[in-house]
């Protein structure tokens, strides 16, 4: 399946705009027929100013000025039929209306530029995602892949979650994460990961080997006391010492045993989907999040879980299960997914899209999700 997800209702809506355009003309049309009815007393023109801040509001500068004009000429409608041209008072209400009409006109031509310049930096940050979180293949060796990101901002599209898969000699090698924090920085951190995974993917002949030249990537420079400043020795605007860590399960499946080897560096644990139950692979011996293991006192250790045809492993980050419905309840994953045991990677995954945001209240994620499942075939 594609391995991103957008949010119901992202983007732009164009047919709903065409649908709101004969409002401001019925707006114009209906005060001036009943402003010409009126009594003398009751002036209705005032109400035409309207049409114009209405169609402001979703059609471009040029329809807006069209409809303002439209509007300018109805109020001459109308104070001709009334009383004339020259009467005070509809001469004002009609400088006023100009001057509105010119007001929304150049209004709708900021926000049209404002979505031009929004669209253009979301093409950049799609195709920016497109290049840091490249979609699995749905075949690598005897495994069957599917994976998807929901992101938690309607118009984000990168985050700090990443998945990655790398074939080798002897099986796949595949990768889960999740960056401590948001923004550009976790944003920086997940290419860091991803990089160093796809560099070191074919080389490191052993799992630790693998995770050890992750943490050697994203581990703070000892050399770097953070007190740099400028050119000028003024000193830097943030400490050069970050607070980012990244949570991960690093697995390699061979192609040739019916198991799967499994690191996990702080990261919830994945879950086997095999006969109908759902079986958590927990370590006995997790390592800290990458980033962090200066402070663990072994290595990395790797353990092994059978992983037999037909069966499939769920790997997925923490915005999965800790995503809220509206009463503060967590997102009970296991239990969506044990009714589910028999589906193939790109179903089961859809139905938990489906599933996770109807949980979300209104369909948004408190936390960017990823997840990534993995059949292997007979």
């Amino acid at each position: 399946m594609g391995h991103r997800l957008r949010h119901p209702g992202r983007g732009g809506g164009r047919e709903p705009r065409l649908a709101l355009l004969p409002v401001p003309f019925v707006l114009i049309a209906l005060v001036t027929v009943v402003d010409i009815l009126a009594p003398p007393g009751v002036h209705l023109g005032p109400f035409l100013v309207a049409a114009p801040a209405l169609a402001a509001s979703f059609t471009g500068p040029r329809m807006t000025g069209f409809v303002g004009a439209v509007a300018v000429l109805a109020q001459a409608v109308v104070a001709v039929v009334r009383t004339n041209l020259t009467d005070l008072n509809h001469t004002i209400q009609i400088i006023a209306l100009v001057l509105i009409s010119v007001f929304v006109t150049l209004f709708a031509h900021l926000r049209e530029v404002r979505e031009r310049q929004l669209t253009q930096l979301r093409s950049v940050a799609e195709a920016a995602q497109r290049v840091v979180l490249r979609p699995l293949r749905e075949r690598m060796g005897p495994l069957r892949l599917a994976s998807v990101y929901l992101a938690a901002e309607a118009e984000a599209q990168i985050g700090g979650d990443l998945y990655a898969a790398a074939r080798t000699p002897d099986g796949t090698r595949l990768i889960i994460g999740d960056v401590r924090g948001k923004g550009l920085a976790a944003v920086g951190d997940a290419a860091l990961v991803l990089g160093a995974f796809r560099a070191a993917a074919h080389q490191e002949p052993d799992l630790p080997g693998l995770v050890a030249h992750l943490e050697a990537a994203v581990a703070p420079d000892p050399y770097d006391d953070g007190h740099d400043g400028d050119a000028h020795g003024e000193p830097p605007e943030h400490d050069g010492h970050r607070e980012q860590f990244t949570t991960a399960a690093v697995l390699d499946v061979p192609d040739r045993e019916t198991t799967l080897y499994l690191v996990s560096c702080g990261h919830p644990p994945p879950l086997l989907l095999r006969g109908g139950k759902v079986l958590p692979l927990e370590v006995d011996h997790p390592a800290p999040p990458l980033g962090l293991t200066e402070f663990a006192d072994g290595g990395f250790v790797v353990q092994s879980f059978s992983f037999e045809p037909g069966d499939v492993v769920l790997l997925y980050t923490d915005g999965v299960i800790e995503a809220r419905d509206a009463r503060g309840a967590f997102y009970p994953l296991a239990d969506r997914v044990a009714d589910r045991v028999g589906d193939g990677p790109e179903a089961l995954l859809r139905h938990l899209c489906a599933d996770l945001l109807a949980h979300s209240p209104g369909g948004h994620l408190g936390d960017d999700a990823a997840m990534v499942a993995i059949e292997r075939l007979g």
